[in-house]
C-alpha cells in the first residue's frame, strides 16, 4: 500500500508500452502514477525488459554457435529487433516522465 506522499500526480501524457493495432502510440492521461492503468503499464514494461534479457541471451547463444543456420540467425535477429523497439519505447516514455524530452520519441517513430 502506498502513502499519500508516494502518490505523484501526472502533469502530462504517459507513453504506454504498447501500440494500437495499426502501430500508433498509445498514451495515458491519469490523475496519479498509482492508477490501475499506470500500474498495468509498469508491469508490462517490467515484463518487456525481462523478455529483452532473455532474447539477448538467446541471440548471444545463436551468434556463438558457428553451426547456426540462416533461419536461426534471422529468428534471433527478428526477436532482438522487437525487443529493442520495446526497450526504446520504454526509455522514451520514462525520459518524457522525468522531463528529458529530447525529441527522440517523434524522431524514433514512437
Amino acid at each position: 500500500m502506498t502513502s499519500a506522499d508516494d502518490v505523484k500526480p501526472l502533469d502530462r501524457l504517459r507513453l504506454l508500452p504498447w501500440t494500437t493495432p495499426d502501430g500508433k502510440p498509445c498514451y495515458l492521461s491519469a490523475d496519479h502514477t498509482t492508477s490501475t492503468l499506470s500500474r498495468l503499464a509498469d508491469d508490462i514494461e517490467a515484463a518487456q525488459l525481462h523478455s529483452g534479457e532473455q532474447v539477448l541471451a538467446g541471440a548471444r547463444a545463436v551468434l556463438q554457435d558457428a553451426a547456426a543456420g540462416e533461419r536461426a540467425v534471422r529468428f534471433a535477429l527478428t526477436r532482438a529487433v522487437e525487443s529493442l523497439g520495446d526497450v526504446i519505447r520504454i526509455a522514451v516514455g520514462r525520459g518524457e516522465r522525468i522531463g528529458d524530452v529530447s525529441g527522440c520519441g517523434r524522431a524514433c517513430g514512437f
